[in-house]
């Protein structure tokens, strides 16, 4: 009887979380394309490249060109729709039955899949430190840890934004795909560590980005499901907006007659490698519109021949533009983690709670992303090797015989040791910058892109600083009654920390003596990379490309710095800032938004 009444309740679990399960997840693909039938594949664009000249006439162009169809590049798109034909190129597919994207508990294969057609494209930085960017309609938002907050007051003040217009759009965005998570236990513990080490005071649940520590809001909904930013194109006006995925923009194209080059639309490919092109109208203020990201739209320009001489000289690409500043100032905020050990099992938990410091850093954790047999061999959810977070050797370091010491030493360790988490530290604003360069002229191949961790010792102390914080978090009484671990000593934490720290460096003696050595070694990424096309350098204050016309970038390759505690709120919030103000600019008062 027991275990009929057992098995019952479990089918009643899962009736009422299938229930609770969107459409487009219960029945594949066939839901989305009724919601979203302005969604197509490339191949279906009705017309090949041969079918165009320079004299295309308006049926067979867009008031707006998208390229790129992620985290700001879906706002952006939903809001100009509303009164002007929009196209949107995205190179990957669609998100909505790819359960590796739509449940936490899967948020780690997603990016240990480095299939050709993955959500999530690996690239490693010539520092060593290997990293992901998205290649999904949604972005970032599709593979990241769903985390929400909004900029910090001092960021809208220094890139000049106006801030009702800012303050109207993050509740646009808000009530569609945010939501206020079920907080984890372990995450409450360590709300509660943080309090206990002065990071004071407590803030509650918000989106504000305010000193002290707070809950944030997040993609996942309470039954686990991600919301990302491929559903706000539920508010389009789908008679004019079409989206193309597995469209793979190779370069803009340029009408050079005049004093100044001028965007006339693109070529892209479709999934079958076919090429086709697209256009504007010929109305002057459309645009075609970058947003691939901080390393895709950097590339993009190198690629239709703007960027610096040299660059584009070593591969042959025709010259449109000379800008010296194309790909430079790439910054990356170095993230640094010390491991938790528990002796109770805990439940997978991604960021929820945040330790916004007065110091430059902010405090963050997950857990329990490493709980089965399977898991210890493959995945250390957001700190595996396997998705790509952690090595920081060189790769010609890389030599077979490593990886093998490192997949033993892996498999060595006790099962128990995963049944913990992390404590992450990262650094807030780091001075520290670096550069990207092109490899060759394939769209489909990452860019060689430096970043610099660590280069400035400002950065390095305040990892330090860090490092010391969170040390100070897992010693706090609060953790370790949570965790029934007794209280650890720094150097036992480094020292777990540097073994499960999993990564192909070499490891120093002093590194769990020096914490600036520790910071060095075991330096990872937690994707907020961002630079290459800086406001007064590459674009002006509207972030219309300089030098040029109907050209303009709307992503976070204009950032100087990463807003907030995690960027992807503010970039969703741009893209619809941006097309609110692009269409009051255009229509005045008869845009109605």
């Amino acid at each position: 009887m027991a275990a009929f009444v057992g098995a019952l309740k479990k089918l009643s679990i899962c009736l009422i979380l299938w229930l609770n399960t969107p459409p487009f997840l219960q029945g594949g693909s066939d839901y989305y394309e009724f919601k979203y039938p302005f969604i197509k594949r490339a191949s279906s664009f009705w017309a090949s490249s041969s079918s165009f000249s320079s004299s295309n006439t308006d049926e067979a162009s867009y008031d707006y060109i998208i390229v790129g169809g992620g985290t700001a590049g879906c706002p952006l798109a939903a809001t100009l729709s509303q009164n002007f034909s929009v196209l949107v190129l995205e190179r990957g597919g669609v998100p909505f039955s790819n359960v590796n994207v739509s449940f936490l508990s899967n948020f780690h294969i997603a990016l240990a899949d480095t299939s050709p057609t993955s959500a999530s494209q690996p690239f490693v930085s010539t520092d060593g430190v290997i990293n992901a960017r998205a290649r999904v309609l949604g972005g970032g938002t599709c593979i990241n840890a769903g985390f929400y907050t909004r900029a910090n007051s001092g960021f809208i003040r220094r890139v000049g934004w106006d801030e009702r217009l800012v303050n109207e759009s993050y509740p646009w965005v808000e009530k569609q795909i945010i939501h206020q998570p079920k907080l984890a236990q372990w995450q409450g513990a360590f709300k509660d560590s943080l309090l206990d080490v002065g990071v004071s005071p407590y803030n509650g649940f918000t989106y504000d980005h305010i000193h002290g520590t707070k809950v944030g809001g997040t993609l996942f909904d309470r039954f686990g499901r991600r919301h990302t930013a491929a559903e706000l194109l539920a508010s389009v006006n789908p008679k004019m907006l079409t989206v193309l995925v597995y469209a793979t923009v190779q370069k803009v194209l340029f009408d050079q007659t005049g004093r100044r080059p001028r965007a006339m639309g693109v070529i892209f490919k479709d999934e079958n490698g076919n090429q086709h092109q697209a256009f504007l109208t010929n109305n002057r203020r459309s645009e075609v519109i970058l947003s691939c990201g901080a390393i895709g739209t950097p590339q993009m320009l190198m690629l239709s021949g703007i960027g610096p001489k040299a660059e584009l000289d070593k591969l042959n690409i025709s010259m449109v533009l000379r800008n010296e500043f194309v790909g430079k100032g790439m910054a990356d905020n170095p993230m640094n983690s010390v491991f938790v050990p528990t002796n109770r099992p805990v439940e997978q938990s991604l960021i929820q709670t945040v330790g916004i410091t007065k110091m430059g850093v902010y405090i963050e954790s997950s857990s329990g992303f490493g709980q089965s047999q399977d898991s210890i061999r493959c995945h250390h959810g957001i700190l595996s090797a396997e998705i790509g977070q952690l090595s920081t050797i060189p790769p010609k370091q890389r030599t077979p015989e490593a990886i093998q010491a490192f997949i033993k030493r892996k498999r060595d360790l006790p099962h128990e040791a995963f049944k913990g988490g992390f404590i992450l530290e990262k650094i807030a604003r780091p001075i520290s910058t670096g550069h990207l360069n092109l490899v060759n002229t394939n769209i489909d191949d990452n860019p060689s892109v430096t970043f610099n961790y660590f280069h400035h010792p400002h950065d390095l102390q305040q990892c330090v600083d860090g490092i010391r914080m969170a040390a100070k978090v897992i010693q706090s009484k609060h953790f370790t009654n949570f965790t029934r671990c007794d209280k650890p000593t720094v150097e036992k934490l480094l020292n777990m920390s540097v073994k499960a720290n999993i990564n192909f460096i070499p490891k120093h003696t002093n590194d769990t003596k020096s914490l600036e050595q520790f910071c060095k070694d075991t330096v990872i990424t937690i994707w907020h990379y961002h630079g290459g096309c800086h406001v007064g350098k590459v674009v002006d204050p509207d972030l219309k490309v300089l030098g040029t016309n109907r050209l303009r970038i709307v992503d976070g390759s204009t950032f100087n710095e990463s807003p907030g505690t995690n960027p992807q709120g503010t970039v969703l919030m741009m893209g619809r800032y941006m097309g609110v103000k692009i269409l009051r600019r255009r229509l005045g008062k008869a845009a109605h938004v």
